[in-house]
């Protein structure tokens, strides 16, 4: 077993929320990479699109998420997905933290997995 703990002290300022990387992760052969994210009360993620696709999964607290103009609830449990080019940012309009989980990929990041896995099972 291998646990990757959260350094909630040393997060870093990345697309206006506060983040920790953990994947990638060397002992782990991803087609992905993710990020814990945190956006504390009244902040948002700077509005951006990219060519990966992504996924938000909200651990705790409640936000407003916004793609394309359109503004939807997005509270714990909730799971959203963003297709490549969507133009997208988290607001926190609540009195309280709003932690999520980031996971994006895209074709170049699953073509490495692909080959480092088929380079795993020939050894």
């Amino acid at each position: 077993m291998d646990i990757r703990n959260l350094d909630r002290d040393n997060m870093k300022a990345e697309y206006g929320a506060l983040t920790q990387r953990l994947m990638p992760w060397e002992a782990i052969n991803a087609p992905f990479e993710g990020a814990w994210c945190v956006i504390e009360p009244g902040g948002a993620s700077t509005p951006h699109s990219h060519h990966e696709y992504e996924i938000f999964v909200a651990i705790s607290g409640d936000a407003v998420l916004e793609a394309n103009g359109e503004r939807s609830p997005f509270s714990r449990g909730d799971v959203a997905f963003m297709p490549p080019g969507t133009n997208h940012t988290i607001v926190n309009e609540s009195g309280t933290d709003f932690q999520f989980y980031s996971v994006w990929w895209d074709a170049e990041m699953t073509e490495k997995f692909a080959a480092r896995h088929t380079s795993a099972s020939d050894g």
